[in-house]
């Protein structure tokens, strides 16, 4: 299933068809197929992965660094274990999908061996439903936040046990890949494959698999998520009913005035999963294309079915620049480190030195410190 759009590959390389299997018996035949090769669009989507590769790695490290050591520790002690899973299910997909697509065009057929095969598979789905389980959990959280305030001491404990259920169910839908997914040799041309080919009896019966998948990773997520910021704008339109209409009420925190803390936290939750949702929109809707039409393969142009990959791709960056935008803390921490580098830069070069050991060395002496001292405030 190579070269077949599935939610349970995708990141496998679209150039690719499936492979013949190496014993008929076992496997049912495969009719029409022709080795893949690297081709130019390929050769697009492994460079634009890199380079999403190279800024999701800098900025979601230093968003987990600034949230678990840095000025990001200022959050709310029920916020922190959100935006920490959150850019660690980033990282995932950062360092497991990206890296092995990359890799997986240029070779284009697997090199791995069948241990690897099932456990990058595995880990890939993982990574995505660990993704999309945690933007849930965010977003009802919010809710929670925004439709019942005074229950604030009980979110820690309460998101605690939400993204607990979040990595276990991502772990228990990925786990079928280790049994599906394996890897393939076709002696007759020398070729392997990691691919799904032979564990489903019918085509109906991957098609149920994969649509299976895109309901957990994509429909479910889109619907709860939907369910909470509606609730939350039904809630913000009442209380403006309420003020039009004059009615006094006790004026509680988040009862009757969501704090602008709050409704800041909102805002940049709302665009985080509107990311979410512009960036893999495109990329799901070809797959159902498919699965219900596999000629479309034929039909679209092969640039297309790679462009849409990365552009989901796209959504690992946009959380640090979502979260980024939002929370001074994290632009603080950067420019700090940014400030603390240059001064080691400038400690380090011919003419800082030269400065120093001059007759008026003492002058300068200080302005390492004073730098030290500006980048950790």
């Amino acid at each position: 299933m190579s070269g077949n759009w599935s939610v349970a590959s995708l990141s496998l390389p679209t150039s690719s068809v499936a492979t013949a299997p190496p014993n008929t018996s076992q496997f049912p035949p495969l009719t029409g197929w022709e080795a893949p090769s690297f081709t130019r669009a390929a050769q697009f989507r492994v460079g634009a992965t890199f380079i999403l590769f190279l800024f999701a790695a800098c900025s979601n490290l230093a968003l987990l660094a600034s949230v678990w050591c840095g000025r990001g520790r200022r959050l709310a002690s029920h916020l922190r274990p959100l935006m920490l899973s959150l850019a660690s299910a980033d990282l995932m997909m950062t360092f497991v999908v990206m890296p092995l697509d990359m890799v997986w065009n240029m070779t284009v057929q697997w090199y791995g061996g069948d241990t690897l095969c099932k456990l990058l598979c595995f880990l890939k789905l993982f990574a995505m439903h660990a993704s999309a389980f945690i933007l849930v959990v965010i977003s009802l959280d919010r809710q929670h936040a925004i439709l019942h305030p005074l229950d604030a001491l009980s979110a820690h404990s309460r998101n605690r046990r939400m993204l607990l259920l979040a990595w276990s169910l991502s772990l228990l839908l990925a786990s079928p890949q280790l049994f599906i997914f394996r890897a393939i040799r076709v002696e007759a041309v020398d070729f392997t494959q990691c691919a799904t080919h032979g564990s489903f009896s019918r085509r109906w019966q991957e098609t149920l698999y994969n649509m299976f998948h895109f309901t957990t990773l994509y429909v479910v997520p889109l619907l709860v998520m939907s369910c909470c910021y509606s609730r939350i704008l039904l809630h913000i339109h009442l209380q403006h009913l309420r003020d039009r209409a004059g009615e006094s009420y006790l004026r509680r925190s988040g009862t009757d005035i969501i704090p602008k803390a709050r409704m800041k936290t909102l805002k940049m939750t709302v665009v985080i999963v509107l990311s979410f949702v512009v960036c893999w929109t495109p990329y799901y809707l070809l797959g159902i294309w498919y699965w219900f039409q596999p000629d479309m393969l034929r039909i679209t142009p092969e640039y297309v079915h790679h462009a849409l990959f990365v552009f989901g791709n796209l959504n690992t960056c946009c959380d640090p620049i979502i979260y980024g935008f939002y929370t001074p803390s994290f632009r603080a921490d950067l420019a700090a480190c940014c400030h603390r580098t240059r001064s080691k830069a400038s400690l380090r070069s011919p003419d800082r030195l030269s400065v120093q050991q001059g007759p008026h060395s003492g002058e300068h002496e200080m302005d390492p410190a004073t730098n030290n001292q500006a980048a950790g405030d």
